[in-house]
């Protein structure tokens, strides 16, 4: 009776450094059941290469130079998962923020790994990702835990109003006029919200909000 063969695992590569891509090509060519299918160097080429390549896994950094950064590409490249037609997205980066790993989770991310990860934590990342299994570097995973288990920061009225907007890609002249407040005002509860979620950019806030369910 003839064995069946498993498959390879095909793997698309999405890092805008030419080097980094070269090392983890040469890395993963080194398992006899991982292809390397495709290299991309942008958001917008992963996006258009997988759906012409189909992988099983996207390796993806999250900085990615000009055009869409990794979090937004992974959005794209999910965004038909539950139908069974997009790949896993394994994060692969140097960026470990509480914010950087709430985006890319909420984004649909499969797992998230750093780049110094040893080489066979990666084909094990790789080998779980390729079945829907979440794979999260042991720092990573630190780091989600501890957030589990701090108390929720606890908002004003005000707050939740304004991060509500700001989930809706609103400015803060916007958000002024809805609330009917003065930017002035909207900027000094900006900075208190910012302190309270521990974040410093808009959409780090958004993310922590979402991922500790603060928003309406």
């Amino acid at each position: 009776m003839n064995q069946r063969i498993a498959q390879p695992i095909r793997i698309l590569l999405c890092d805008d450094h030419v080097v980094v891509r070269a090392g983890l090509l040469a890395l993963l060519d080194s398992a006899a059941d991982i292809e390397v299918v495709g290299e991309a160097g942008t958001g917008e080429e992963a996006i258009a290469l997988a759906a012409k390549l189909e992988p099983d896994v996207v390796l993806m950094d999250l900085q990615l130079g000009e055009g869409m950064d990794g979090v937004a590409a992974t959005r794209r490249l999910t965004a038909d998962q539950e139908a069974g037609r997009s790949p896993h997205v394994l994060v692969l980066t140097t960026y470990d923020t509480d914010a950087d790993i709430t985006r890319a989770i909420e984004a649909g991310a499969t797992g998230y790994l750093l780049k110094a990860e040893r080489p066979e934590e990666l084909f094990a990342a790789i080998h779980a990702a390729a079945q829907g299994r979440t794979a999260l570097s042991a720092p990573v995973a630190n780091r989600v835990m501890a957030n589990m288990r701090k108390p929720r920061p606890t908002l004003t009225d005000r707050e939740r109003d304004i991060l509500a907007q700001l989930a809706h890609g609103l400015g803060n002249r916007e958000i002024a006029k809805a609330l009917f407040i003065s930017e002035a005002t909207v900027k000094t509860h900006l900075g208190r919200i910012y302190d309270k979620l521990g974040v410093d950019t808009r959409a780090g806030a958004v993310a922590v909000a979402k991922e500790q369910r603060l928003l309406p």
